[in-house]
């Protein structure tokens, strides 16, 4: 998905901004970004850097020196290099944003037949926060050129502007991505995360609401565009995405597992030793689940951080199954002779599972049994990446629709009612490719009660395919 901070300060930002990137490492795949303002110099600086086999504080580290100023924004990307330095008609600024556009393959003919060109390529394709730039260039003020972003784009974009005046927040129309802004004694910061501010002494102060715009400025945040009525926030923030300690729309990703996974303990009642989280994202959801159900709660697989971070990091996927694989060390004294809960995020392809079952029976296990965070995934996500699927066909429960139905695109609202037989029948065809003893998905609307928000705000497309572009 990706990520961003920006400092707005009376003092040199370099050290807050460096910091404050890095917290959003959890978000990004493949690079990262910085720019600085010096507005003692009129000088941007800029340096961008692959981070697909290494940390962003290991790449950027010998890069703070050069950066001035006391305004700056970066990125955690999972997609283009960023940030992207524009000059035009607004003035000069920095752009980061965390997006994905469905239809940029006919904003870019628009733009090619207005005689515009594009400077920025990724992977041999248009730079998509680039095109975001142009976008913005065609109004006649900053806060007119987003508005043109929002009425262009198919997708989501929340973007953060470095200009000679201040930073620019924006976030995406339909408030998909969260923004977020924080303050201390020295000015201003903006980000993805609300994680990124407590220990650089940032106070979170408000969030963005969707489609709103804000200049920051040391001395203050001024809205130049107000938000709007609906929202549509990504639900997988708290499933998978966001880190323990952050809160979106006050709703706080820890808390939210927590209370997720004690709602699935107390109704389920399948006879199990304890309860253990596939780390990360899962351990919030099995101590909850282990409160619920009255059970201990063991950690019977741990996670091996110092050379295995992150198991998304390498672009392909053969790659990340084999980091996922080397990350997570299953423990076969706690595991020996034990029927084992786990509780684990989603599952999209299939493949780390399989290879995790495969390793606890090896280890001992007695009975293997899994409850998942969300329901089954039926749809691929257009509006942030979630499962980087190139086909709808990626996705397990797609491919066993195809071999049940003989159409993958068949009663899929069906199989996306909890519940109903086609639910029931797919849930039990992935319980058997694994031969896990026991499986069972969280319900959409369980889901949506321990998130706390109105099913109407929270984008659930993945599950049940409702879109709002």
């Amino acid at each position: 998905m990706g990520g961003f901070f920006g400092v707005s300060s009376r003092e040199r930002c370099v050290t807050d901004l460096f910091y404050g990137t890095d917290y959003h490492s959890h978000l990004g795949t493949r690079r990262g970004g910085m720019a600085t303002y010096d507005a003692d110099t009129d000088t941007f600086r800029r340096s961008i850097h692959n981070l697909e086999s290494t940390y962003f504080r290991t790449k950027f580290e010998g890069d703070l020196d050069k950066f001035t100023g006391t305004s700056g924004i970066g990125v955690i990307s999972d997609t283009d290099s960023q940030p992207i330095i524009i000059n035009s008609h607004l003035g000069r600024f920095a752009i980061v944003t965390v997006a994905k556009i469905c239809n940029i393959g006919q904003l870019e003919e628009e733009l090619l037949d207005q005689g515009v060109h594009f400077a920025e390529l990724s992977s041999g394709t248009t730079n998509q926060t680039e095109l975001i730039a142009l976008l913005i260039v065609q109004g006649k003020t900053f806060r007119e050129g987003i508005e043109n972003v929002y009425s262009k784009i198919k997708g989501s974009c929340s973007m953060l502007l470095l200009t000679e005046g201040g930073l620019i927040a924006a976030r995406d129309k339909l408030g998909r991505t969260p923004v977020v802004i924080g303050r201390n004694s020295r000015g201003y910061a903006v980000a993805s995360e609300s994680t990124a501010f407590p220990n650089l002494d940032y106070e979170t102060i408000r969030e963005l609401g969707p489609g709103e715009i804000v200049r920051i400025t040391p001395d203050g945040v001024e809205q130049l565009r107000k938000p709007g009525d609906k929202m549509q926030i990504c639900s997988f923030l708290w499933v998978y995405y966001g880190f323990p300690t952050s809160c979106y729309e006050g709703r706080n990703v820890e808390d939210m597992r927590n209370r997720m996974g004690f709602d699935m303990g107390k109704d389920d009642d399948t006879e199990v030793d304890y309860s253990c989280g596939i780390p990360d994202s899962g351990i919030g959801m099995a101590i909850g689940y282990a409160q619920g159900k009255g059970i201990p709660y063991r950690r019977a697989i741990s996670k091996y951080t110092p050379t295995w971070p992150r198991s998304f990091t390498p672009a392909h996927q053969e790659m990340r199954n084999l980091v996922a694989k080397m990350k997570l060390i299953p423990n076969r004294a706690i595991l020996k002779g034990a029927r084992p809960l786990l509780c684990d995020d989603s599952i999209v392809r299939g493949t780390q599972l399989r290879d995790n079952v495969k390793i606890l029976f090896d280890y001992g296990a007695k009975e293997v049994h899994i409850r998942i965070a969300c329901p089954p995934l039926i749809y691929s996500c257009p509006f942030v990446n979630f499962s980087s699927s190139k086909s709808d066909l990626e996705l397990i429960t797609r491919r066993i629709i195809k071999d049940l139905e003989g159409d993958p695109d068949k009663n899929l609202d069906k199989y996306a009612t909890t519940g109903s037989a086609e639910y029931l029948a797919l849930a039990e065809r992935i319980r058997a490719n694994f031969g896990l003893t026991s499986l069972r998905f969280n319900s959409l609307e369980t889901l949506v009660s321990s998130i706390g928000l109105p099913k109407c705000q929270i984008c659930t497309h993945c599950f049940d395919g409702s879109s709002y572009f």
